[in-house]
């Protein structure tokens, strides 16, 4: 199966939180501002229809 722009983007997406938050849970808390960094870019581009990530993906050549 080939992963396209959006599975690539809800993978990367839900590793970023998930490291976030173990990290915030072991390391430092400042560590969930990240996760939360996430989650903001995310309400963003649900509601703009603009993703600086699927931008990325796509200029490297991920397909549509």
């Amino acid at each position: 199966m080939t992963m396209r722009v959006n599975e690539w983007l809800r993978l990367i997406a839900g590793a970023f939180v998930l490291l976030a938050v173990i990290l915030g849970a072991t390391v430092h808390p400042y560590w969930n501002y990240f996760a939360a960094f996430v989650g903001v870019n995310l309400i963003q581009s649900a509601v703009t229809g603009w993703c600086p990530m699927m931008t990325l993906l796509r200029k490297l050549g991920v397909q549509e």
